[in-house]
């Protein structure tokens, strides 16, 4: 069973930038497509990010312009590089792969958004 796990969130103030890491126990090649989604309390899950092997690249509506998702094959890593946080970004970031109809997340990492 595939693990993902997830690192670097943390408390970051209005505007600042954090790069969050997903590491996978297995290629990354090996997945369809893999993503960052977000949860903060009392809300549903949401997409953050989400790129394919087939060259899809998909931002949800609230963050399109302020983060980049990326990967590096050798690391079996993927990131989300996020930038001019805001308050409302605050939650529980979790990395998702998708391969055919299983899906794998990770644990999740917090990201705090306060000054």
């Amino acid at each position: 069973q595939v693990q993902l796990v997830e690192s670097g969130g943390g408390l970051v103030q209005p505007g600042g930038s954090l790069r969050l890491s997903c590491v996978a126990s297995r290629g990354i090649f090996s997945f369809d497509a893999m993503g960052w989604y977000r949860q903060a309390p009392g809300q549903q899950r949401e997409l953050v990010a989400r790129w394919t092997w087939g060259g899809m690249i998909n931002y949800g509506d609230s963050v399109k312009g302020r983060v980049t998702i990326s990967r590096d094959n050798a690391k079996n890593t993927v990131y989300l590089q996020m930038n001019s946080l805001k308050p409302e970004d605050a939650a529980v970031y979790y990395c998702k792969g998708e391969a055919g109809n299983l899906s794998s997340w990770g644990q999740g990492t917090q990201v705090t958004v306060s000054s």
